[in-house]
């Protein structure tokens, strides 16, 4: 008997078909509708009701239907009742119209929205979507996991609970079990609450139980939740095993508490916690770390973080950045509490700035203090900084007629050394400075030019005299400059590819008086580095406490090959070279310099091939025929998760090292594991620093992941050397079981701030297809 098409006609809510009693065949009748509550839209489990069409009516076919009016309808053979997008099929149903109870027996699946409910028999009240399936087999479409149950009772389409229950997101062959699952007495699921409950968990491992909790807590839709997080383990060289539990409380939905103990086998308990908070206009987290008694130094130590930013939208920001550590060695017994890119210089900082717009630009005023917690060590100090207590300040953008630019800015400082060593004899005092520039760029697509003048003028006043006996003093320093170029381009073909070649010449000049600096300190300047954007700047100096004299031009070149369909930038070429017209007296290197020519600066990137790319620059001496300082870099990467990146750096006379990353699968498994499903890939992670010089390792990390599709085991070593003789050691064990949690210390931030081109193995846009089941 063929099945027929599903009828046009549908009936209000409380109103039924009128039917004959007697059998219909390839019949197809509207089933009425009632009222019902709005799912949760961000609900991953099982729901009951379609946000399509929640409240509209089902309909139900069948290859026969009989029905009696207002009592009991049976359908047979390809059974299909269909509301909304919630889908109910089985090999025969009855449907009661007085209690609006469906009853579906032999083959019963129930999907909605990427959920699906497979199971012997099913009960669903049409009123209010209660109902059961029994001895189900279910798949989550949002988690892409699914399990088994004896039973699953769904209260409303908010809520369901599950008995005898497993779940798991690995997909074992007839007769196998999954390598991992999670094992329940129940399972309640509450999505309106968003709450989670298992009881009797236990959670077994190619196996083996590794994990067991009476009552285990957790969200049930993708929102945060309060309780037990996973475990975190770490083992360091210096503090020894170490397990953590942390706790979460959501406090709000806009602020939430991280808070639990941390032991170690070599010190002793620990508490760390994190707050965290986001407002309409303000943004924030405080971290901490405290041990009361550190039985490897007999003393306590602790370590805080906060920072928080805000903006009113009206031009008002304001920040704050705080970070302070119990002893110099913290860093070296700690490293990874401190996340900064300098852990021995702990910034403490606070700012506020108010910016207005104007007709024709813009004036911002601030104000800030910066501070420094500074951990030495004795065997290798650094240089302390100057602190500014306080800075204060205002910059004004002008664009006045006839394209003439405009700039302003006025700073008035106080520097002082707060944690200077014994033989630091450098001067505190006060600053104020003014810079102004005015410039005016003409630009004609095929060139440009750009005229500028500049004043920088900065005065002094010092607590401690000055070799001339003065505490005052200032000066004001003049710079005339000339920027110019041309574009030109050209269609030239690389291998049957289409591509244009730009050739970008530039001149820059500049002139600058000398004024003698000797006697002034140097609160906040610093050589430029040389490269190719330094060698067009009008200063050597970055700061404001010397400006360098100059009177030269700067000759270069770049010429650029673009990919016509793509845009790409598959190479670049470029060279320049500053030239002197008289000896320049100020100079970072602080001899003065009377060679007419600069060392030459050649530079070349790219992407070659969508696979190769490059990046290299050389700093030629012409006197001694050989290279002052030497960067090279390249990448390879023909796929995802898989990169090898090296880079050479060459200084003369300092430094000489090798740096390699990898990401690269060393085995594809093309079998058939324990689980039942295709093996899994091993991929190789890691970097090394080699110095040259020292021929040793510096720092490294180096490591293994394995995905097995549904789980995913991280093993990594990082290496970071705290001082002459001496490095720190950590390893980090994490295993992610997809749909669920991860368990252990998660090194990620630890190989994507190493490696570069480092990605996700569940990175959507990797191009990864992961193991998964469709509905």
């Amino acid at each position: 008997m063929s099945r027929a098409l599903m009828a046009a006609g549908v009936l209000s809510a409380g109103a039924l078909l009128a039917l004959p009693a007697r059998a219909q065949s390839g019949a197809a009748i509207p089933v009425p509708a009632t009222p019902v509550p709005d799912p949760a839209a961000s609900a991953p489990f099982g729901q009951l009701v379609a946000t399509d069409a929640p409240n509209g009516p089902a309909q139900l076919t069948a290859n026969t239907v009989h029905s009696v009016l207002d009592g009991e309808s049976v359908a047979v053979g390809e059974v299909e009742l269909r509301r909304g997008g919630l889908v109910l099929t089985a090999d025969q149903l009855r449907y009661l119209q007085p209690s609006q109870l469906a009853i579906a027996e032999g083959h019963v699946t129930l999907r909605n929205q990427g959920d699906r409910f497979t199971g012997t028999t099913a009960q669903l009240h049409l009123d209010s979507n209660a109902g059961t399936v029994a001895q189900p087999t279910y798949f989550f479409g949002r988690t892409q996991a699914g399990g088994q149950a004896a039973r699953i009772d769904f209260d409303s389409p908010q809520r369901l609970h599950a008995y005898d229950a497993s779940y798991s997101s690995c997909r074992p062959g007839d007769g196998q079990q999954p390598d991992w699952e999670l094992r329940m007495d129940q399972l309640d699921l509450d999505f309106d609450q968003n709450e989670g409950l298992a009881r009797g968990a236990v959670l077994h491992f190619l196996g083996v139980p590794i994990l067991a909790a009476p009552v285990m807590s957790f969200p049930a839709t993708a929102a945060a939740k309060s309780g037990l997080l996973a475990p975190t383990f770490n083992i360091d060289s210096r503090g020894g095993f170490e397990y953590g539990q942390p706790y979460y409380w959501r406090l709000a939905p806009n602020y939430d508490l991280t808070l639990g103990p941390v032991l170690s086998t070599r010190r002793d308990a620990a508490l760390l916690g994190e707050f965290r908070y986001l407002g309409a206009h303000d943004s924030g987290r405080i971290a901490a770390h405290y041990l009361p008694f550190d039985r490897t130094i007999d003393h306590q130590r602790y370590s805080v973080q906060a920072e928080h930013y805000g903006d009113d939208g009206d031009g008002l920001r304001y920040e704050l950045s705080y970070r302070d550590a119990s002893d110099d060695r913290y860093w070296k017994d700690f490293s990874g509490m401190l996340s900064t890119p300098t852990p021995r210089l702990l910034s403490q900082a606070a700012g506020v700035a108010k910016q207005w717009a104007l007709d024709r630009g813009d004036v911002t005023l601030y104000a800030r203090a910066q501070g420094w917690r500074t951990l030495q060590d004795p065997d290798n100090p650094i240089v302390v900084p100057y602190e500014r207590a306080p800075q204060l300040g205002l910059q004004l953008n002008l664009g006045l007629m006839q394209g003439i630019d405009f700039s302003l800015e006025t700073e008035a400082n106080r520097f002082v050394l707060a944690d200077r060593t014994a033989d630091d004899n450098r001067p505190e005092g006060n600053r104020g400075h003014l810079l102004a520039a005015v410039s005016r760029r003409f630009d004609n697509g095929w060139g440009w030019l750009t005229p500028k003048a500049s004043l920088n003028y900065a005065s002094y006043s010092l607590d401690q005299p000055m070799s001339n006996g003065r505490q005052h003093a200032s000066r004001g320093i003049p710079t005339f400059s000339l920027d110019s170029g041309l574009r030109m381009a050209r269609d030239v073909s690389w291998f049957g590819a289409g591509l244009t070649q730009t050739l970008e010449p530039r001149l820059h000049y500049v002139f600058t008086p000398y004024r003698d600096q000797s006697l002034l300190p140097e609160f906040d300047t610093a050589a430029s580095d040389f490269n190719s954007m330094s060698i067009y700047q009008d200063n050597e100096f970055t700061g404001i406490d010397r400006v360098s004299d100059e009177h030269q031009v700067t000759v270069g070149a770049t010429t650029r090959f673009l990919d016509d369909q793509s845009g790409i930038e598959r190479l670049r070429f470029g060279a320049a070279q500053r030239f002197q017209f008289r000896d320049q007296r100020l100079t970072a290197s602080g001899t003065p310099s009377t060679k007419r020519a600069s060392d030459l600066l050649l530079f070349a990137s790219g992407q070659l091939t969508p696979a190769w790319s490059m990046d290299t620059m050389l700093q030629y001496n012409s006197d001694i025929h050989s290279s002052e300082r030497t960067i090279l870099s390249t990448r390879y990467s023909p796929g995802p998760f898989q990169t090898i990146a090296g880079t050479y750096r060459y200084t003369r006379g300092s430094s000489e090292q090798f740096e390699l990353g990898v990401q690269w699968p060393l085995y594809r498994g093309g079998g058939t594991g324990s689980s039942g499903r295709c093996q899994g890939t091993l991929y190789g992670v890691g970097r090394v620093n080699y110095s040259m010089k020292d021929q040793k390792v510096t720092d490294s990390v180096a490591g293994i992941e394995y995905d097995a599709g549904c789980w995913i085991l991280r093993v990594v070593n990082s290496r970071q050397s705290t001082g002459q003789s001496e490095a720190t050691q950590r390893w980090m064990i994490q295993l992610e079981l997809v749909g669920l949690s991860s368990l252990g210390t998660n090194p990620l931030q630890v190989l994507k701030d190493n490696i570069p081109g480092y990605r996700l193995l569940r990175d959507e846009g990797a191009g990864l297809s992961p193991t998964s089941e469709t509905p």
